[in-house]
């Protein structure tokens, strides 16, 4: 029991510190951001709405009342409907107001921006329209309370189906989300090293989520020394396999916009804390999965020594290698297919010149550190494993 009682009141010191160190930070950036210039990252699909401007864009809900009119239009060559809506705003200052907007008049909308009577949108306006007409204009869908919804069902299922463990697994991903977005974001946004920040992070994101997700027991103790060798090993082999690739960071849209921003961001070093990030998920499963395997494997048969429980642990850890690895490939090509999809129809570009790209080579990266790391927290967790349950039973 003082054994629990001390592991708590480190977890929650810790966090709690993190969590004021994160708050302060995001009072100062967000402070400073109001005199920073504001960045409209636009729709592919919306080239003509207008963007960036200097003091930004305000945006309300808005529901839309009546589609007063419907039709064809062509721009640049392409024939396209258009809709002349009257939507009434929600909120904010201009409360119960009724405006009228052409969507899609006088720049390209795609299919699924089409809009219907009654629903919600996000209608947005330049904050630099001082004595002139206001310029309305629909950015995207209001999506909030579906999401809040969708969120509500996975909670509750979650939380059913896992009973205890599921309620402390959900408050473990909780968290999560609050170191993330409370220390390792505010952090790297004012200028700290993304690697070692997402390091710190993780973590401290371990010591949360293990102990919440799967308990306080001997258990999860050897794999949260495994995790954080594992975590250890991860950031050498990060380090080495993104020198060896020479990748910079700069492959994907997102981070193409955060080096033209004001944040003076190491788009390298993110790339780097961003696998380390990735990693942690799975290897919260790998660890504890053959923590417990081994636990189980001695406490079925007690007269196992070091070497027979290992072996016996390390042919279930070879079929978890197996399918973790395949796991773990298909969520980050799942992740970017859309763009992998576009890369194809380049018939233009050679295939081993695309494999060569900036981005396809940062994703293998990215897949190959993720598995490189699962492969050998494999037989690290059982070796640890093996080697306490061994020394506990001849100690019995």
């Amino acid at each position: 029991m003082i054994y629990k009682i001390k592991w708590i009141l480190v977890c929650l010191v810790l966090f709690a510190c993190l969590l004021n160190i994160g708050v302060a930070r995001a009072a100062t950036d967000t402070a400073s951001d109001q005199q920073d210039t504001a960045v409209f990252l636009e729709n592919p699909d919306l080239p003509a709405v207008p963007v960036a401007t200097e003091t930004g864009d305000i945006s309300y809900r808005a529901k839309v009342l009546k589609i007063l009119e419907s039709g064809t239009v062509t721009i640049d060559g392409r024939v396209q409907e258009y809709q002349k809506l009257e939507l009434e705003i929600l909120n904010g200052d201009e409360k119960g107001k009724r405006v009228v907007i052409d969507h899609g008049k006088d720049f390209v909308i795609g299919v699924f921006q089409k809009v219907r009577e009654g629903e919600t949108v996000i209608l947005s306006k330049p904050s630099h329209t001082q004595g002139q007409k206001d310029v309305y204009y629909i950015t995207d869908r209001y999506r909030t309370p579906n999401l809040l919804l969708i969120t509500a069902i996975f909670f509750a299922l979650a939380i059913y189906f896992g009973r205890k463990r599921g309620l402390t697994s959900v408050i473990g991903m909780i968290f999560s989300i609050v170191v993330i977005f409370y220390y390792i974001i505010p952090h790297i946004i004012k200028g700290a090293d993304p690697l070692w920040t997402c390091v710190i992070g993780a973590v401290v994101i371990l010591l949360l989520s293990l102990y919440l997700s799967h308990g306080f027991n001997k258990r999860t103790s050897i794999a949260l020394v495994s995790s954080m060798l594992c975590l250890a090993l991860a950031v050498v082999i990060d380090l080495l396999f993104v020198y060896m690739a020479k990748v910079a960071g700069n492959g994907t849209e997102e981070a193409f916009y955060l080096q033209f921003d004001t944040f003076n961001i190491n788009l390298q070093g993110l790339l780097l804390g961003s696998i380390i990030i990735g990693v942690l998920g799975v290897l919260d499963d790998v660890t504890t999965g053959q923590a417990a395997a081994v636990e189980e494997i001695s406490t079925a048969n007690n007269s196992l020594t070091f070497q027979q429980l290992y072996k016996s642990g390390i042919s279930v850890g070879r079929e978890h290698i197996a399918s973790l690895i395949n796991t773990l490939f298909l969520a980050y090509v799942g992740a970017s297919f859309p763009l992998l999809l576009l890369y194809s129809t380049q018939k233009t570009q050679s295939l081993w010149v695309t494999l060569n790209s900036n981005f396809i080579a940062e994703e293998i990266v990215r897949t190959l550190v993720g598995s490189t790391v699962l492969v050998i927290a494999v037989p690290l967790t059982t070796l640890l494993a093996a080697w306490y349950y061994s020394r506990r039973l001849q100690k019995s």
